[in-house]
């Protein structure tokens, strides 16, 4: 049992306190070395030393919203004045500038990559002081781009993303991880004025699939037919046989109960609609609503419409959040949760008040929160349930007929 090692990295240019590349000089200079790289604030310095605390946010709050830009908060001792951008004695003077890239990592596994929007200074007379260094993922990026007018022919959903990532206007530069997709969107014309994050997750909610940037950075989009293998799904449990988490919250209610939904087609006014009458029988009409999907028929709309009501017409048993103290795992048990990201699959155990026979439910990861200092090392990770996950043939847990779903 060991507190997690969390290492900060910034990059800097060749103005940092690295071994850069420099022109002319007769060490530094040599061309071939492997000592002295080139520069291009891409290079990234270890600056620990001085580590306080981390807070990284990642994901959403609910299955059917919209993955949110990361979030990353890092406090460090600023008494020597390393952080102070003003202090020319400092080995960053001269780095500590916002849109510098950020990159955490726990256990030698990366936890966050994102750039930084803000540094904030704080001072006391008696000379306690301390640096904060805001930064976001790659959703921060995107959310400022626009896209190129153009017209986009009818393709399915990974290929529109790989469109968007590769258009001369947003130019995404972190790398990315794009499934095929399932559905076909239909033709469309965008302007200049289109918002690359909101087309994007426009796609998402067509498919319906997952787009979020995972931990390393790189823009990440599952289509519906994404499948993890119960056998690689690491079991959250309260009674010792699997790894241990200090608290849970369930939730049992309808912030997700839609017994009917309603759905059009950008640039077609005809509104499909799907009910669960026995549903709304007992709970009442709940609708979901969606307007102005990139579905590429009426047809394929319809079947939207049914999945929707088939997931959603009855009121959810969640396990909505599990957290762990990381300090009192094993090494191997941190490394296990570390590795997890969003779109995840993993098993909790819950025997609620040590009563009864246990509720045992696969889940699908939709947040993952870390609070570190150093004393502590808090990982909160949030739940989506899997109330019908895709089939899997041989599958121990998937493989169910009539529990999992077969593909559409």
């Amino acid at each position: 049992m060991a507190l997690p090692a969390v290492r900060v990295e910034l990059a800097f240019n060749e103005k940092g306190p690295g071994n850069f590349f420099t022109l002319g000089d007769l060490t530094k200079g040599v061309l071939g070395n492997l000592t002295f790289v080139l520069a291009g604030g891409t290079n990234f310095f270890d600056v620990t030393a001085d580590l306080e605390s981390v807070t990284i946010s990642r994901g959403k709050s609910r299955s059917l919203d919209r993955y949110q830009a990361g979030n990353l908060v890092v406090n460090f001792n600023n008494r020597n004045r390393y952080f102070d951008p003003t202090y020319v004695d400092s080995p960053y003077f001269g780095q500590i500038v916002p849109r510098r890239d950020i990159r955490i990592w726990v256990n030698n596994l990366i936890a966050f990559v994102g750039t930084i929007d803000d540094w904030d200074l704080q001072y006391s007379p008696s000379g306690e002081s301390t640096a904060t260094a805001s930064a976001y993922d790659g959703f921060n990026f995107l959310a400022g781009q626009t896209l190129t007018a153009q017209t986009y022919s009818s393709q399915k959903s990974g290929a529109r993303v790989a469109a968007v990532l590769a258009d001369a206007s947003v130019a995404w530069p972190f790398g990315s991880v794009v499934d095929t997709g399932s559905a076909t969107l239909q033709g469309d014309a965008v302007t200049a004025e289109d918002n690359a994050l909101q087309y994007l997750q426009l796609v998402e909610s067509t498919e319906p699939g997952d787009l979020f940037v995972a931990r390393d950075g790189k823009l990440t989009f599952y289509d519906r037919a994404k499948v993890f293998p119960s056998a690689t799904a690491p079991v959250l449990t309260d009674s010792g046989s699997g790894i241990e988490y200090s608290q849970i919250r369930v939730t049992y209610g309808s912030e997700l109960l839609y017994t009917q939904a309603e759905l059009t087609r950008k640039g077609d006014s005809t509104v499909v609609q799907a009910n669960d009458l026995s549903a709304q029988d007992l709970y009442g009409i709940r609708v979901l609503s969606s307007e102005g999907l990139l579905s590429n028929s009426v047809a394929d709309l319809g079947e939207l419409a049914i999945y929707y009501v088939g997931q959603y017409s009855q009121p959810e048993y969640r396990f909505e959040q599990v957290e762990v103290i990381l300090s009192q795992l094993s090494v191997t048990d941190q490394n296990t949760l570390l590795g997890l990201d969003l779109g995840s699959v993993c098993k909790v155990v819950f025997t609620p008040n040590g009563v009864g026979s246990p509720i045992e439910k696969y889940a699908k990861v939709i947040s993952i929160a870390h609070n570190s200092n150093t004393l502590e090392h808090r990982m909160s990770i949030g739940l989506g349930t899997l109330a019908a996950n895709s089939f899997v043939l041989d599958d121990v847990g998937f493989g169910i007929l009539d529990v999992n779903v077969l593909g559409w």
